[in-house]
């Protein structure tokens, strides 16, 4: 709003760094975190007036989350509220990039929303059924997905490489959706322990906001010999956005949490960054850079697998933070732990700029 209001006035003076993606995404950031530190207080307190009971908690975990009983969920709203706010205040509108993400962001962010209403209403840990879930997240990523190859095209590129690898034409939407569906639910599996996925995809949208950058340039994108997607650059805005309202919800979530994010947030956040690979051609990266959310669902696949065909356990629960809560780590030490991890893949996942 505020890029139309300046480009409109020609950029006069002070307003003339509104012009800058720089100076927006630094705005953005901090936007964001204020809102979200603003409203933080008063939006837990109504969370917990209105769920009564709040979170409800697996019997069969790691017995320390017991005393975790009661403390109100779908934090994503607050997350959600702020970050969106940001973005309307400090992005260029006329983007197809910024609605095709904003519109995972929102719709995942429902889908989540209605699964956390439905688990505090029957104070169970069983909300809405995976498939109804995985249909609807499946139809907005589908739909977001044939708007950003509309814009960018069909190509698929692969870190290391220079230059795109193959034309997958149509069946690139069905990739670009299975990957924002897929590092959806795997925030949302991460998001078990406080401030375990927080912090990680705050970290690999600071990873994400260098790289929509320099794709965004045509000049550091040929150096580099990565895709140039004209516009995409905008999106650092967006990662900002994400980047300050994670800081202050992870400011309330940080142990012992006082609000957790639900599914309302972490569908929302996972699918956000899904979306804003596709637009920068760096899905593979993604799952480099998010590397940790990988291993969690895929710890939960392997689990599932074996135990139907074996009646066996490869861990002792899953998703994994919780196989090594059972082996005596305490959740801090896990966390910390997982966060250190997080930001080494994000670092590896932002050498394949270079090394190519």
């Amino acid at each position: 709003m505020l890029y139309f209001i300046a480009d409109y006035l020609g950029f006069p003076g002070l307003l003339n760094l509104i012009r800058y993606q720089s100076f927006r995404t630094g705005a953005a950031v901090a936007t964001s975190l204020f809102l979200g530190l603003l409203i933080g207080p008063r939006f837990i307190g109504w969370l917990r007036l209105r769920q009564g009971k709040g979170q409800p908690i697996r019997s069969d975990g790691p017995q320390s989350h017991l005393a975790k009983r009661g403390t109100p969920t779908m934090g994503g709203l607050m997350i959600l509220t702020s970050m969106v706010a940001s973005i309307l205040l400090w992005m260029d509108l006329s983007s197809p990039y910024v609605w095709a993400c904003t519109f995972v962001t929102l719709g995942f962010g429902a889908i989540g929303f209605l699964d956390d209403y439905d688990k505090v209403r029957k104070a169970s840990t069983a909300g809405v059924s995976s498939r109804m879930r995985l249909i609807g997240e499946f139809v907005i990523a589908g739909i977001a997905a044939m708007l950003i190859v509309h814009q960018n095209g069909t190509h698929l590129y692969l870190p290391f490489y220079t230059g795109s690898v193959i034309d997958l034409g149509y069946f690139y939407v069905v990739f670009a959706a299975f990957t924002i569906v897929a590092f959806g639910n795997a925030v949302n599996l991460t998001d078990g322990l406080d401030g375990l996925a927080t912090m990680p995809v705050i970290i690999a949208s600071v990873a994400f906001m260098a790289i929509v950058y320099l794709v965004g340039r045509a000049d550091f994108a040929h150096y580099l010999g990565i895709p140039h997607v004209p516009h995409a650059g905008d999106l650092a805005i967006f990662c900002g956005a994400i980047v300050g309202a994670g800081l202050a919800f992870l400011w309330f979530n940080a142990p012992p949490a006082a609000v957790f994010m639900g599914d309302t947030g972490s569908l929302a956040l996972g699918g956000a960054l899904g979306a804003i690979s596709v637009v920068a051609h760096h899905e593979i990266v993604l799952g480099i850079i998010g590397g940790l959310f990988v291993v969690e669902a895929m710890s939960v696949i392997i689990q599932v697998f074996f135990y139907k065909r074996t009646g066996k356990r490869v861990f002792k629960m899953a998703p994994i933070h919780h196989h090594f809560e059972q082996l005596g780590w305490s959740e801090p030490t896990v966390v910390i732990r997982f966060w250190i991890i997080a930001l080494v893949l994000a670092l590896a996942g932002l050498s394949t700029l270079k090394l190519r």
